[in-house]
Formats: structure tokens, sequence, C-alpha cells
């Protein structure tokens, strides 16, 4: 048997996807309309709060294309507090114009492959409890998506040694080291929690850094002969200010 990587668990994670009911919204008077904007935009500014305090994050943009309209990701330290926090959402009146579309449950995961033997507590390390407690940046775009490693026959992620696990990721960590300052990206991981193992959030000010860093990495061993990747969801940073003139 091939040994288990260990990993290092911070916040919960939930991304949220919805689309819009416009048929059903456009018949409402501005009146009705404007109190369910002022509900939602009243949600995001508790969830700035919380960003602010430092007990979770959460990112609210609009989706490009047709899969859906709005991608609302949330981080707590509890996957109770998140269970709440989307009951919440549930039952704000513009929940009833908001058709889900998709939803990924994952946990903030740093892996073992690139860490060094140490006495010291990880979870006080300050880099590493950044990476587990993250401040998810206001950047203008995001990019998501849930990926899995194979387990076909010869190419096996699992059945590798871990030696050579820790060799291909280092390698595949460098490709994403160029593009510090242009890509910020969280790893959450999802075994047992949802359909594939992880899922990956990116932020930029350039939607075209997705595409660079995404096709780079489709050359590395890592990604080109044991990635499997699911649908990717890129969008445009919806601050709560814009919600009227989105909704109009």
């Amino acid at each position: 048997m091939s040994e288990a990587v260990s990993t290092l668990d911070g916040w919960w994670s939930l991304h949220l996807l919805y689309n819009v009911d416009w048929t059903s919204l456009r018949l409402l008077e501005d009146s009705e309309k404007d109190q369910l904007i002022g509900e939602l935009q009243s949600f995001l500014d508790r969830q700035e709060e919380v960003h602010k305090n430092k007990e979770g994050s959460y990112s609210f943009y609009n989706v490009t294309g047709q899969k859906a309209d709005l991608i609302l990701w949330m981080l707590r330290p509890t996957v109770d507090e998140l269970n709440k926090l989307e009951l919440e959402f549930n039952k704000l009146g513009i929940s009833d114009f908001l058709i889900p579309s998709y939803s990924y449950v994952s946990v903030v995961e740093m892996s073992s492959y690139l860490a060094k033997d140490s006495e010291e507590d990880p979870y006080e390390n300050p880099y590493i409890k950044g990476r587990l407690y993250p401040e998810v940046p206001k950047s203008k775009y995001i990019c998501f998506y849930p990926m899995d490693k194979k387990r076909d026959l010869d190419d096996n992620w699992y059945m590798l040694p871990i030696e050579d696990r820790k060799k291909l990721m280092r390698d595949h960590g460098m490709i994403g080291r160029q593009y510090a300052g242009k890509v910020k990206q969280f790893i959450t991981g999802s075994q047992g929690l949802d359909e594939y193992e992880w899922a990956v959030t990116l932020f930029s000010d350039d939607m075209l850094e997705f595409k660079k860093i995404i096709y780079e990495m489709r050359f590395d061993e890592t990604s080109a002969r044991y990635g499997v990747f699911g649908d990717f969801f890129v969008g445009i940073h919806l601050p709560a200010q814009e919600l009227p003139e989105f909704f109009k």
C-alpha cells in the first residue's frame, strides 16, 4: 500500500452557484426589487465584517457564460457555521429568484508534500496560518474548478511511492511560483465531501493569467498524466454597491 500524505486543514469552504430567474424578477415593482437588493447587500455587508475581523472570508462574482450567473464562495471555521450561513442566504427574498446550478463543499488544505521537518506546531506558523485561514482578495476576476488525480491502470496517482509524488508536486509547484503576484491560488480538499477530490479557486486582475498558468501546467507531468478536471467557472467581481445596476 502506498503511503498516504498528511494534510493540514483550515477553514471550511462552500461554493454556491446560481442562475438568476430574470423573467420573474422583471415582473416585480421597483420598490419590491429594491427591498430584495437591499437585503442581499446587508447580507454581503455582514460577510465583509466577518472578513475584516478575520473570522472567515467570502467572495461574490458575476459568472461569465451560461453555466451560472452568480458565484458565492464562503469560508468559516466550522462546517456547522457554513450550514447556517447557507440557510441564512436561502431565506433571503432574492433567493426566490435564484436557481441553484452548482455547489461544492470542501475544506482549505495544505499537504505535507512540500513540508520541511520541524518540531514547530505548523498551526502556529504565520505563513501556514495565512494559507489555512486566508483573506480572500477582491481581485477583478475569479476562476473556480474541481479536480481529481487519476486512478487508471498504470496512471494511478495513489499507487505511486510517496517520494515520487513529492517530486512531482515540487515540480508542479515551481510553475505556480512563476505567477506570484499575478494569480492567487487557494486549494480546498473534498475527499469524502463532494464529487471530486479537490477544488481550486484562483483570483487575478487579468483573466488571461488563468489561461496562461493552467495551460503551462498541462505540460507538467502531474497534470498531463494524472490530472482530471471538472467544469471551469470564471467571473467578474460583483461588489455590493453594484447590485442595483446588476439586477436592474
